[in-house]
């Protein structure tokens, strides 16, 4: 019997489909991903999983800039409240990330040197992924950093905020409380160093940005 060329072509249309969604599901829930050590310094896909909203809840739009001045108030592992608004008078930089990125995981740790290095910048990380604390504190043990850490609902992530379509991505904010840039994909410490000398903020430091590059590599 000869089969119809329209149904071949849908037959293998629906494999490929089928092979190219599989590839692109994050790990499993609290499945903490390692970072192979030649991982490439590539931006996660650019449409990064979302979780879905229930049934009634308004969708914001994809092209959502997010506000001019953003608040944000959440609490972090550690037990405390992080407010955005008690950082005024620092740069602050608010980093969306997951455990399943592993461009995320390679640029946490010049992350955390570039906020330790600088008392003039502060550095939060917002996991957006649905994880539950204790494994987030597990993976923290693991990956530590000296930053404030805290967990993002996916079905209400911070309103101010675009919602992530790729991670990691990252919020300059300057000390006034407005957006001074926006990065979707890595970010280096010498990246965030001139994006503040180029709003007005201090000038990059040479030695500290050196030093946190080597503590990422």
């Amino acid at each position: 019997m000869t089969v119809p060329i329209a149904f071949k072509r849908s037959a293998v249309a629906a494999v490929v489909l089928a092979g190219l969604l599989s590839a692109c599901k994050p790990a499993a829930e609290n499945e903490v991903a390692e970072v192979p050590a030649d991982a490439p310094d590539v931006a996660a896909p650019a449409e990064a999983p979302v979780a879905a909203k229930p049934a009634g809840d308004p969708v914001p739009p994809a092209d959502a800039a997010g506000a001019e001045t953003p608040a944000l108030r959440i609490a972090a592992l550690d037990g405390t409240t992080w407010d955005l608004a008690d950082r005024r008078g620092r740069w602050v930089v608010v980093n969306f990330w997951a455990t399943w990125c592993a461009p995320c995981l390679k640029e946490m740790p010049e992350l955390s040197a570039l906020d330790a290095m600088n008392e003039h910048i502060e550095v939060v990380g917002l996991a957006y992924e649905d994880i539950e604390a204790e494994a987030m504190r597990a993976f923290l043990d693991a990956h530590p950093v000296v930053y404030p850490v805290a967990i993002v609902d996916t079905y209400d992530p911070p309103a101010d905020f675009e919602t992530p379509r790729g991670l990691p991505m990252t919020w300059l904010i300057a000390p006034d409380g407005r957006v001074a840039k926006k990065v979707v994909g890595p970010v280096t410490a010498r990246e965030i160093e001139d994006a503040i000398a180029e709003a007005g903020g201090p000038a990059a430091d040479a030695e500290s940005g050196a030093d946190a590059e080597d503590a990422q590599a």
